[in-house]
Formats: structure tokens, sequence, C-alpha cells
């Protein structure tokens, strides 16, 4: 009987880096050690340098460091897996998913069909690696079983997730994956990220947790939103500085 070892992964998490994040990653780091996680991915918008720096200092909280971005394609967002270059925003879904596997990531897709928070509709994803079928931040469950459908429907792998902006949602949500150790790596000490990418590809994925209250997550989504109005006025007005400066950084 082939033993599986489990991995705790929470793959989308925002830092301090993005616009509409808040958090140092080491606190992030020292939070999700904290509560049980094995590892957390920083997938800031359009911003990989945190997550990079990140995936470095994760095995110093005894975590496995993965590195990763949260892409604004022209169809919506693309969570891009296991890279250390961002690919340019603003191109197809389609050329993206395609430019984060010639970077050796893999394409997962976050809170699909969620027009509000920039989720790609049905029709542009041609293919992709895994879904997001559990986001956490999501304030019903409806998208999230739309999701689940979708997957299960064209035999994608299942991700659950907790979009934190804000420490406390860390690990709201996260997947738990199922790693068949080897010879080489007998122990869960010994297993990297290649490997857990591995095992997202061959669906061997459960998703646990809860959904993230729903108060926090209308502070978020408040928050968010006054952001990236404040943005577009700023961004267009002459003589004024853009706030939050850090949108322009893509």
């Amino acid at each position: 009987m082939t033993t599986h070892i489990p991995f705790a992964i929470d793959f989308h998490v925002h830092s301090d880096d993005s616009y509409d994040g808040h958090e140092p990653i080491e606190l992030i780091l020292e939070h999700a050690a904290d509560i049980g996680l094995d590892g957390v991915v920083i997938t800031d918008h359009d911003e990989i340098g945190e997550s990079i720096r990140a995936a470095d200092l994760a095995p110093d909280y005894g975590l496995v460091g993965i590195p990763g971005v949260e892409v604004s394609t022209r169809h919506g967002h693309l969570l891009a897996i296991g890279v250390e270059e961002r690919p340019d925003p603003g191109q197809p879904f389609m050329e993206t998913v395609a430019a984060v596997r010639k970077l050796g990531g893999i394409a997962i897709v976050p809170h699909p069909f969620q027009r509000s928070r920039h989720g790609v509709r049905k029709r542009h994803i041609e293919d992709a690696d895994a879904i997001e079928t559990y986001n956490s931040m999501l304030f019903t469950g409806y998208r999230n079983r739309r999701a689940r459908t979708f997957a299960r429907r064209r035999g994608y792998p299942e991700i659950g997730a907790s979009d934190a902006h804000y420490l406390p949602n860390v690990g709201k949500a996260y997947t738990e994956i199922l790693v068949t150790p080897d010879a080489e790596n007998p122990t869960k000490a010994d297993i990297d990220g290649d490997e857990l990418v591995e095992a997202i590809l061959e669906g061997r994925t459960q998703i646990r947790g809860k959904r993230t209250p729903i108060h926090k997550s209308t502070v978020q989504y408040a928050k968010g939103a006054v952001r990236k109005s404040t943005y577009l006025l700023t961004s267009n007005a002459p003589l004024v500085p853009t706030v939050p400066a850090s949108m322009d950084r893509s």
C-alpha cells in the first residue's frame, strides 16, 4: 500500500508588495508556521520580488518555499505558481498560460467567473493546469460551486486557497497535497516545491478550511475598491502623484 505524505499549502496570499496587501512576508511566514501550514505562496498582483524572497526565507521558518505571482491578463487574473520571473501582464489569457509553463510553472485559475474580482470567464479558459475551486474570500458558495463543477467536468485538478490580504485570513482555506515519497525523498523534509507542483498536476489534492468571515471579506473588498478608485482618479490627473504608487510599478 502506497503511503502519501500530506502537505498543507496556501497557494494564494498577498503581501505588502501588492497594492492591496498589508503584511510583510516575514510576518506571513511566521504566522503560516504557527498555524500548522507547510507552505504559503506569496502571489502579489503583478509583482514577484517579495514572493521570491519569501520562497528563499521559507526554510528558516520550517516551510517549503514556492514562488509565485498573480498576473493580470487581458481576460482576468491567473496564478503563476513555481515561477521565478513574472510573465508580462496585459497579455491574452491563453498566451499567459503558455508563458507560465515556459517559465517552468503551473497556471492556476483563481476565483473564476467572478467578474467583480477579475475572474476569467469560461469561454477564455481553453486550458489550464488547475482551478481554484475554493476561494475563502467569496461571500457565498455559488462561485465556488460553479468553479468546482467546471473543473470536474473537464478533469482539472482542484485547489483551495485563502486569497488573504490580511494576516488573520492566511490559511482560512488551503490545499492538502498528497506526495508519494521515493527512495531519494523518503521524508517530508526531503520533498521540495517541484514535487508538490507535480502532485498538483496529477490531481493529488484535497481542499481544506472554511470561508473567511463575511465582515472580514467586506473590509478587504471595500479597502481594495477604494484603492483602485483612488488610483484611477490620480493616475489620470495632471501634476498629481499616483496613489497608491505601487500600482504603477508594473
